[in-house]
């Protein structure tokens, strides 16, 4: 992406709700714990359509600027009988939220100093038993269920924006900024060293492969347009996908079991295609009222979460049914800009 150009502000000064671990105040609230946000402000700033906050490029849209405080219990951690979790990752550096929906929709515990985006070992649906959570140049780190980290991996040429897993547990990872901007990392079985993809992109938001290896990706190019692109099994070039309507804002990609979706955050919608050769032809449009902005979305079977930057929180929708959310969950938020979903 072409970062010359004008600067606009979508906020001077925000407060965002934090964990007491992160600065935060509590007060008690008829037997719940207000979260009070602490005195630092994150700044918000656009170049072209790039949002950078507190100097740092992000993958959402449009955040809430002025969040109200939320309110939850303070519950333990995770308990071993729980078997499904939910987790919302937020903004750098501060912590992941942990759910084990649909037992509750509580936050049940927190992954501290982390933030972005995440993926695990499936095409869609519940992660067996670990998940990645992906964020700076070496903070690309792989959790065993509940949230034990097993390693971490890094990059040289920027800041890490996605991350998506192939059947066979290669790792994709997509560079947003830097200077390898657009760039996709693939790490052979989730190991050692990657190897650099350049794509057509100049910034690099979503990835996600379909149920044949093949690679896709979407962001932004040079002239700040919105593009889809293909990294085909076994090869090593990256092509561009026309898709059959208009995207405005990438979103999430992944396969659903039978289609390959892409999420539009301006629109709240998934858009499911069926893909042949360099052309993406929509199928059905999915749509959530409700939302804000999903800056990542997940989908097992049934259901589609939203890590919702736009709301401050995290909502579960129908899915491919879409329309209202069926369930808001309920915890300490800080700018979520990630979800997923893993199994013990």
């Amino acid at each position: 992406m072409n970062l010359a150009g004008l600067v606009r502000y979508a906020g001077s000064l925000v407060a965002l709700a934090m964990c007491a671990a992160c600065g935060g105040t509590l007060r008690q609230a008829q037997g719940d714990v207000a979260i009070v946000p602490p005195a630092a402000a994150l700044s918000y700033q656009y170049v072209g359509k790039m949002l950078f906050v507190n100097g740092r490029p992000v993958t959402a849209a449009r955040p809430n600027s002025m969040p109200a405080p939320r309110y939850a219990a303070l519950l333990p951690d995770a308990q071993p009988q729980s078997r499904d979790y939910e987790y919302v990752i937020n903004f750098y550096g501060s912590y992941a939220s942990i759910f084990d929906y649909p037992k509750s929709t509580q936050e049940i515990g927190q992954i501290n100093n982390v933030g972005g985006q995440g993926c695990t070992n499936v095409l869609y649906g519940y992660g067996e038993r670990s998940f990645w959570i992906v964020a700076a140049y070496n903070q690309i780190t792989l959790y065993r269920v509940p949230k034990r980290p097993i390693r971490t991996l890094a990059v040289s040429i920027g800041m890490p924006s996605s991350c998506a897993m192939d059947n066979s547990g290669d790792l994709a990872v997509g560079i947003l900024n830097g200077s390898g901007q657009g760039d996709i990392v693939i790490f052979k079985n989730g190991t050692s060293s990657g190897s650099v993809f350049a794509t057509p992109l100049s910034a690099e938001y979503f990835d996600g492969y379909d149920n044949q290896g093949n690679l896709f990706a979407d962001g932004f190019t040079s002239s700040g347009k919105f593009a889809l692109v293909e990294l085909p099994k076994d090869s090593s070039k990256f092509v561009t996908i026309t898709t059959s309507n208009t995207v405005q804002f990438p979103g999430s990609v992944q396969w659903d079991g039978t289609y390959l979706t892409v999420f539009d955050q301006s629109s709240n919608a998934t858009y499911q295609y069926t893909v042949s050769g360099t052309k993406a032809t929509l199928q059905h449009t999915v749509s959530y009222s409700g939302a804000s902005d999903c800056a990542q979305t997940w989908i097992v079977k049934g259901l589609i979460y939203c890590g919702d930057a736009g709301n401050d929180g995290g909502e579960v929708f129908s899915y491919p049914a879409g329309g209202a959310a069926v369930a808001t969950l309920t915890g300490s938020f800080d700018l979520p800009l990630g979800v997923v979903a893993a199994k013990r």
